[in-house]
């Protein structure tokens, strides 16, 4: 009984460090007129401070190897996690390898920090009321960011709307579409007051109106949706399409190379750019990241043992030299499939190596037929790679995929030590592309074809791809264009996810809400498009071999959180064990 008692402690207390304002090294001393809520939120320049720690908080999205934004298109149609490609092993007890369970713990952090500020808000007298609701106007976008990105994660969840001071063990969940509500009437409030040009890594007016566009799609209002990215497309944004920035001379990039260099995305010259987390590597240690690690995450392990061995079985590759610096260290965290490096790109009789879209052109990818044997000491020395080499000739097309170069090399900076992972840089949040593509989303759901083809083909001209007639216009292809355009740039499993919802609510294409965890439109896309689920057989990693459900279409949430909240109910999402305690969600946030 009193280990009982003691376990139930344990959660408690790790229920209250996720939810309240409690510091996580609660048992250190601390002296008293120390940094605490009362000594900062003195004026505005205390609140401010907060809000920059919101913005940094932002490159939780795309740095460090276990970043949100991997774990989004790992469980996408575009690929999969290497070290965890059997979904079924995905528990809300276990996340061996990734973090689709424990994210939800950062996550809520920056939701804790956002509501710090939005309860002590009249903490103080302001000295007009703009200071104080552009200040509030920030820290609610924040929320609504990142509810928007937890409800795509999980789905149904607490609405925590202010700061916890204490232990709270009576959390109810509140359903999926009153937190949708919620941050709409918030993400209003602050397009209202977010300033038009903040500067570099702070959300604008902008940033707002291209949230709301989202919320307004999830929440099925579409014409709002049209109007949200109107103010965006209309207002001081273009899309580049002349060549700019750090390689602006070289010839042999173009104008899609230029706009995914690190150092090019928060220049005054880059119009596309609404939002850009800022992370440098020339910033004091304690204020930029452990680095974007895109060619961790995004490449190929080419120089794994079990890939590298040249006709002796000796390695015919190393992790040294130049070819090493340029490709990285990668791990295969997102290993992405044939579907999103080939099929994608077949349009117009054209295929991967004729097609003439710039985003597939030859100098912005290495293909996997480019390899060479990269050991001096090898026979096979700068000869092509040979998948017959290999331990397992048969998990070629898997092991050794091609890399989206133009987005995912970030080579180390001068005097940085250390394996080559992807250095820091500035990274996307929303970027103009997005919201013609969400535009277009909103046009067909209006049915409104015309329109929305006129979006996308302003999108794709810049890219040198063929129009898209009106007719061709589908759901399906809407998203095989985004794909395209913004891949690692926006989380691909809620956007599928949110979709999922929309046709379930208008109760089409056989989907419905009362069935959403057994078919939706999220698995159905995925199952038939990524090669890994069609060819499961042929892979295996870790004794697993590919398998999703429909039910992975939201993540299990962690049964710490649910245990130790004893006297409410955090639901958990259908598929997953303990879902049969769940109770109806609350409809309303009081």
């Amino acid at each position: 009984m009193e280990n009982k008692k003691k376990f139930r402690w344990v959660l408690s207390l790790a229920l209250a460090l996720i939810f309240s304002s409690c510091s996580e090294k609660f048992l250190e001393p601390k002296p008293e007129s120390f940094f605490t809520p009362e000594n900062i939120f003195v004026n505005k320049q205390g609140y401010q401070s907060l809000l920059i720690t919101m913005r940094k908080d932002l490159t939780r999205e795309q740095t460090g190897q276990k970043n949100f934004m991997a774990h989004q298109w790992a469980a996408s149609e575009a690929g999969a996690p290497w070290l965890q490609l059997d979904f079924r092993a995905l528990t809300p007890n276990s996340d061996q390898y990734q973090q689709f369970v424990n994210q939800i713990n950062d996550i809520f952090q920056m939701v804790k920090n956002a509501n710090t500020i939005i309860s002590r808000i009249d903490a103080i007298t302001w000295e007009t009321e703009k200071d104080r609701n552009v200040i509030l106007a920030e820290a609610l976008w924040h929320r609504s960011y990142w509810y928007y990105r937890l409800i795509g994660n999980y789905g149904d969840l607490p609405f925590i709307k202010e700061e916890v001071k204490g232990a709270r063990l009576d959390f109810n969940t509140h359903s999926r579409w009153a937190i949708l509500k919620k941050i709409k009437e918030d993400t209003e409030f602050a397009a209202e007051w977010l300033p038009v040009a903040p500067g570099a890594g702070a959300p604008s007016k902008g940033a707002a109106n291209h949230l709301l566009t989202k919320i307004y799609l999830a929440n099925l209002e579409f014409d709002k949706a049209v109007e949200s990215a109107n103010k965006v497309i209309n207002g001081p944004y273009k899309l580049m399409t002349a060549r700019f920035g750090q390689d602006a001379s070289d010839p042999n990039k173009n104008v899609i190379w230029d706009l995914h260099r690190p150092d090019n995305k928060n220049l005054p010259v880059n119009t596309e750019t609404i939002l850009a987390f800022v992370d440098r590597w020339e910033a004091p240690a304690t204020a930029r990241s452990a680095g974007l690690f895109t060619m961790r995450v995004y490449h190929c392990a080419w120089y794994n043992g079990v890939n590298a061995k040249d006709r002796t079985g000796k390695p015919g590759m190393i992790d040294s030299g130049t070819l090493y610096d340029s490709l990285g260290r990668g791990n295969c965290d997102v290993a992405l499939s044939d579907w999103h490096s080939y099929r994608i790109w077949n349009e117009a009789g054209k295929d991967y190596k004729t097609t003439t879209d710039l985003r597939r052109a030859n100098i912005n990818w290495y293909d996997r037929e480019e390899l060479r044997y990269n050991n001096p000491a090898s026979v096979q020395y700068r000869q092509p790679f040979d998948y017959r080499n290999m331990d397992n000739p048969t998990e070629y097309w898997a092991r050794i995929f091609p890399m989206p170069f133009y987005k995912t090399y970030v080579p180390k900076k001068p005097g940085q030590t250390g394996q080559p992972l992807g250095s820091n840089g500035d990274w996307y949040i929303f970027r103009l592309a997005e919201t013609y593509l969400l535009r277009a989303e909103a046009y067909y759901w209006l049915g409104q074809k015309e329109n929305a083809a006129k979006d996308i083909n302003t999108v794709r001209q810049r890219a040198g791809a063929v129009p898209v007639t009106a007719a061709n216009v589908t759901l399906d292809y809407i998203f095989d264009e985004s794909a395209r355009e913004l891949f690692a740039e926006v989380p691909r499993q809620n956007e599928l996810n949110r979709v999922s919802y929309i046709l379930a609510k208008r109760g089409e294409m056989g989907y419905s809400l009362s069935t959403i965890h057994q078919k939706n439109w999220f698995y159905d896309r995925v199952s038939k498009l990524n090669d890994f689920y069609l060819r499961s057989t042929e892979v295996n990693s870790l004794g697993q071999n590919p398998n999703i459900q429909p039910y992975h279409f939201q993540w299990p949430i962690s049964d710490l959180i649910i245990n130790a909240n004893s006297l409410g109910r955090i639901n958990q999402n259908q598929g997953y064990a303990g879902a049969q305690a769940n109770k109806p969600p609350l409809e309303t946030i009081e």
